[in-house]
């Protein structure tokens, strides 16, 4: 197996960062990523594919989540691209985000 050099393991590593939505991970994967000399439009090509990726199943999921369902049935704050629970007015305490 040849191993990957420092600008494609750190290409690899931005997407995986992106892939698990893990804010220290991306924080600490950028500046390694110009460190081992990628440019910052580099860095930002990868970040948009790497977003461009993660979408599509988290679309997946939400087309799960309302087949079925009437379009009156989806609550309108769900139906709008990008809204997360977290965005949403908390019905209880109890939020998952």
């Amino acid at each position: 197996m040849t191993e990957l050099t420092p600008r494609e393991a750190s290409l690899v590593a931005l997407g995986a960062a992106l892939a698990s939505n893990c804010v220290p991970c991306v924080e600490h994967h950028v500046p390694l990523a110009k460190k081992n000399g990628l440019s910052d439009a580099e860095i930002s090509a990868a970040i948009e594919l790497a977003d461009r990726i993660r979408q599509v199943p988290a679309r997946k999921v939400l087309d799960a989540a309302n087949s079925g369902l009437s379009a009156a049935a989806i609550p309108n704050e769900m139906a709008s691209a990008g809204a997360g629970c977290a965005d949403l007015p908390p019905t209880s305490d109890k939020r998952c985000c």
